[in-house]
């Protein structure tokens, strides 16, 4: 047992930053591949380390009949909501792929559901099914292929299976091109990819592929238990958004303390704490300072400023347009530039907190290009590790604790 577990870990030392966080939070193996389940991945996207007391990397083996069982138990897509992954908790199961797709959700705006699922239909009916569905499992491997480090043939190869279920590499159904020698983000690869699908021979080798793979919560959840039903635009549209708002409410609730509203402070934790900025008490301190009257922020002003920035790089090339791009903003001029290149209206308090958390000089200007790198850095939510912040607690905020807890 000491030695398979030491096999184990040794994995750490082949895997990309992304494996290593699936594989920390994954809590269900079968037949040699580990599974999420839907509480694992609201963790790995919510917390810092997974809170159930398990040792690394000992997933709990399941049986088939216990797979079917909790498959059992999937609600139809039309049944889905802002709770769904809150619902099932544990009884639900998300592979490697799945969960790659799944952070490329909460990171994309409204707009770009419409691309996502256009990628997906790939003859064009305006319906996806589970074969087309499935173009994702093939783009993300031969991504994750060319990703592998190198070393260890053996280990490498237990690396495989344990996220994909198979034990060599397979011949991709896709075609090499030079683009792949710059790296791309996972959504990037599925944009670019899934046209090439389309000549391959992906089509004759559906079923085969389809046989070889366990069912999963999400492919039952959109197909059926028997596979059979096809997903259409509205329903995708829907889950997209669920999947997001849900992330948000999980977010907010655990600061908030059951009231309405969470204290700028913790605004401010939330949006840092994904980052890589090193001196985050210098911004904390600048914005107590700067509010010294808590006013609070309530979940549609949280919910407003997030779907900002899914929408940050059309702001981008909107403050590029106008010319700011050189020089630091008003509140007015950010405001603007937010509607009109996102179509998102922010509330004049969340502006005003924005601004006071960054502007450091307290010139009630926004250094732009400083602004954009830091919220860069946040939108990589689970694809990159992340330090966890010092959570100062202010008078104000026992205050709000101790009024909840009475």
């Amino acid at each position: 047992v000491t030695e398979n577990r030491s096999d184990l870990e040794d994995l750490h030392l082949y895997a990309t930053p992304r494996e290593q966080r699936f594989r920390r939070f994954a809590s269900l193996e079968f037949e040699g591949q580990l599974y999420m389940t839907p509480y694992d991945f609201i963790q790995a996207v919510t917390s810092d380390e997974p809170k159930r007391k398990q040792e690394l990397y000992n997933a709990k083996t399941a049986r088939e009949n216990e797979l079917n069982q909790i498959l059992m138990e999937t609600p139809p897509v039309w049944k889905g909501s802002s709770k769904l992954f809150r619902n099932l908790n544990e009884k639900g199961v998300i592979s490697y792929t799945e969960y790659l797709f799944l952070l490329c959700i909460l990171t994309k705006p409204h707009a770009g559901f419409r691309i996502a699922f256009n990628m997906f239909d790939t003859d064009g009916n305006e319906m996806v099914d589970k074969k087309e569905f499935l173009v994702l499992q093939e783009i993300f491997r031969k991504k994750n292929e060319k990703r592998e480090k190198r070393g260890d043939e053996e280990k490498r190869a237990m690396l495989r299976l344990q996220l994909y279920g198979y034990h060599t590499s397979t011949n991709s159904v896709l075609k090499t091109e030079g683009e792949d020698l710059v790296p791309r983000s996972y959504w990037d690869t599925l944009r670019r990819s899934t046209s090439q699908a389309l000549f391959s021979d992906l089509a004759e080798r559906a079923d085969d592929i389809s046989s070889s793979l366990s069912d999963t919560t999400l492919l039952v959840h959109f197909f059926g238990k028997k596979g059979k039903a096809e997903l259409n635009f509205e329903d995708f549209y829907r889950f997209m958004d669920n999947l997001q708002t849900e992330v948000l409410e999980i977010e907010f609730l655990s600061y908030s303390n059951g009231m309405n509203t969470i204290s700028e402070e913790d605004f401010a934790h939330i949006l840092l704490r994904y980052t890589n900025v090193e001196n985050t008490s210098s911004y904390l301190e600048n914005m107590r300072c700067s509010i010294p009257e808590e006013k609070g922020i309530t979940f549609e002003e949280f919910r407003s400023f997030f779907q900002f920035l899914n929408n940050l790089e059309d702001f981008t090339i909107a403050m590029q347009m106008y010319n700011f791009a050189s020089r630091s903003i008003g509140q007015d001029e950010f405001k603007r530039a937010v509607y009109v290149a996102t179509g998102v209206k922010l509330s004049p308090h969340l502006v005003n907190t924005v601004f006071k958390i960054f502007d450091v000089d307290r010139d009630d200007q926004l250094s732009y290009k400083e602004f954009v790198g830091i919220m860069k850095d946040r939108l990589n939510r689970g694809f990159r590790g992340y330090k966890p912040i010092q959570r100062y607690t202010t008078f104000k905020s026992c205050v709000r604790k101790e009024l909840y807890s009475r």
